[in-house]
């Protein structure tokens, strides 16, 4: 394992996975959510998406307030203050639950999206700058395996605390139902949430005091990128690297597609008439799916090919699967939904090196200004789900394709953009 300032990067590598683990966790409870949400609360196919919009948008809101949080409070007590906030976003599910508010459910989950702005803000840069940048992909594919084994297992624990046969039963006699047996069948499934997300709420008020305890090293940037001859005072601001902005771009886009890839795909089996008590175990395919193209990155990474060879060839891999989604029919066509897993692997591992590849002293800024590029995940499932609504959910993943080419574009040009002296 490598060293920064002769000290180990195991025990922070530990810390810092952890973490990934808890927000990982806490992300891809969003893929039952959307259709269990969809059915308690009565919502149409768009109104059960605004779930990624909320949880999302809170990256966009938030990532100018992580900046200042960070700076503020340092890198290791900003990471128990985020948890904090998580626990507290989670906490407003249980008066949601017995009110049955929708409103408040997506308060709750704005304010849990807040908390892992922070969160992201600190720990992504952390891991990228906490080696050597040639095998940073690597050490973010270990942050990844440790990100999808949660998002696999999210999905599947909820629902075992989630009577899901029972909300496919009332979901399907509900138009049968008088109004007042509707609404106590409703309230009961609502319910269901609670023990889980009080279970939530310990287990990150627990780690928030263990991270405010641990001993985390504090770490820098590279070298300033200043052309020849141009002193680093040069640079004014982040603006001045336009390869960061276009960085922006390239998550904006990458979280919006692994975001339709893991929390769509219930929801897509739903559709094909797959009960959800079979449903919830999909988005675990779609992250084993992640993990092994996490697996290839340790291996591979920078031994075999480069973080930009991988980007290329994530970003074609996108392309193909996503035509081949809307060209087939049926579990093949699910199935494909879940290998878009493995084309986003690596994605996300080797945009964050190439764009903070040397803006130096601008670290926390450019971390910043990427973490906005989140809120992808709001705006492009909430398109797929009003395309969903008109052409159906089958069709609908076309809004896919743009954003794999645009990711292409970055992989083969766009990290190499520097503003002339």
């Amino acid at each position: 394992m490598s060293t920064q300032n002769n000290q180990s990067t195991v025990g922070p590598m530990i810390i810092i996975g952890s973490l990934f683990f808890i927000f990982g966790f806490v992300t891809w409870l969003n893929s039952l959510l959307i259709p269990y949400l969809r059915i308690a609360c009565e919502l149409t196919e768009v109104q059960s998406y605004l779930v990624t919009f909320a949880f999302y948008i809170a990256y966009l809101v938030m990532a100018p307030v992580s900046t200042w949080v960070l700076n503020k409070f340092g890198f290791k007590n900003g990471m128990a203050v985020s948890l904090g906030i998580m626990a507290v976003g989670a906490l407003l599910f249980i008066p949601a639950a017995f009110m049955r508010t929708y409103l408040l459910f997506l308060i709750g989950l704005f304010v849990m999206g807040g908390g892992l702005a922070i969160l992201q803000t600190a720990s992504n840069p952390y891991i990228t700058v906490l080696g050597p940048v040639e095998t940073a992909a690597r050490r973010m594919s270990i942050m990844g395996i440790c990100n999808k084994f949660a998002g696999a297992l999210a999905p599947i624990i909820l629902g075992y605390f989630l009577k899901l046969d029972e909300a496919d039963k009332v979901q399907n006699e509900l138009a049968t139902m008088d109004p007042a047996a509707a609404t106590q069948a409703l309230d009961g499934i609502a319910l269901q949430v609670v023990n889980p997300y009080i279970g939530i709420v310990v287990v990150l008020v627990v780690l928030a005091l263990l991270v405010s305890k641990s001993t985390l090293p504090e770490v820098e940037g590279d070298t300033e990128d200043t052309p020849e001859g141009e002193s680093a005072g040069r640079k004014q601001s982040i603006f001045d690297f336009p390869h960061v902005l276009l960085g922006f771009v390239a998550l904006f886009a990458y979280v919006g597609v692994e975001v339709i890839a893991g929390d769509t795909i219930i929801a897509y089996g739903s559709f094909l008439g797959i009960p959800l008590s079979t449903a919830k175990f999909f988005t675990a395919f779609t992250m084993v799916s992640m993990v092994l193209g996490y697996i290839v990155g340790i291996v591979a990474i920078p031994k075999y090919f480069s973080q930009e060879a991988a980007l290329k060839v994530c970003s074609i891999m996108g392309i193909v699967l996503t035509i081949g989604i809307v060209a087939t029919d049926g579990i093949v066509s699910l199935t494909l939904v879940g290998l878009l897993g493995l084309a986003n692997s690596l994605v996300w591992p080797a945009i964050w090196p190439l764009a903070l590849k040397g803006v130096g002293k601008f670290t926390s800024a450019a971390s910043g200004i990427l973490v906005m590029g989140i809120a992808g995940g709001a705006v492009i499932p909430l398109l797929y789900g009003t395309l969903a609504h008109s052409i159906g959910a089958h069709q609908a993943y076309w809004i896919a394709l743009p954003c794999y080419l645009y990711i292409l574009y970055y992989a083969l040009a766009g990290h190499k953009v520097r503003k002339k002296a």
